[in-house]
């Protein structure tokens, strides 16, 4: 029961997370200026998190965070008539988007950290192929020249094939074979002249 619990409670956290910010601070005031009900979107007493949000201004829709708040709400048990939500329902549904808030303040986080270093990985990357540097150690960058031209004359030169079925793979197997064998006896013949 209690793995079930924790489940229910880091999905609420994820659909949380997963709300604009508008949204967020506009559900904690829906949250404070309605009663709050689990169950339904709405009935006579009272009105679910993401209605209480739409009605103070956020307006949108994620249906994903109505499941998440119900079975949050319920924990799995059978889902009978709505209901209103308990205090401390609300406690962690208010302390989730609070801090869901405060994280996308945070300038110097973790995740704020993570996303500068990549934008100026990808900046530096875009310079490097406008220069034309090469790798670190002076080689050239795999994949960069095109040699298909080439070795285009080149005898048995091809791209690799990819073979879906076995007996393709032998037949490719026995051309090949017929081909090394056919340019040996060519090799054979202009060496001989």
């Amino acid at each position: 029961m209690r793995r079930q619990q924790r489940a229910t409670i880091s999905e609420l956290r994820q659909a949380v997370e997963c709300l604009p910010r508008t949204t967020k601070v506009a559900m904690l005031e829906g949250i404070r200026a309605n009663e709050i009900i689990v169950g339904a979107y709405t009935d006579g007493r009272g009105v679910c998190p993401m209605l209480a949000a739409h009605r103070a201004g956020g307006r949108t829709s994620l249906i994903s965070f109505a499941r998440a708040w119900d079975r949050f709400a319920f924990r799995g048990a059978r889902v009978g008539a709505a209901r209103r939500a308990t205090d401390r329902e609300l406690l962690v549904l208010k302390t989730h988007l609070e801090s869901s808030l405060l994280e996308d303040e945070a300038p110097n986080g973790e995740l704020a950290r993570a996303m500068a270093e990549h934008r100026e990985l990808v900046a530096q990357r875009s310079d490097d192929r406008e220069v034309g540097y090469a790798e670190p150690d002076g080689a050239p960058r795999p994949g960069d020249r095109d040699r298909s031209r080439e070795l285009r004359q080149r005898e048995g030169w091809a791209w690799l094939r990819v073979f879906r079925r076995y007996d393709d793979y032998e037949r490719a197997l026995e051309r090949l074979a017929d081909e090394r064998k056919r340019f040996a006896e060519r090799q054979a013949a202009l060496e001989r002249h």
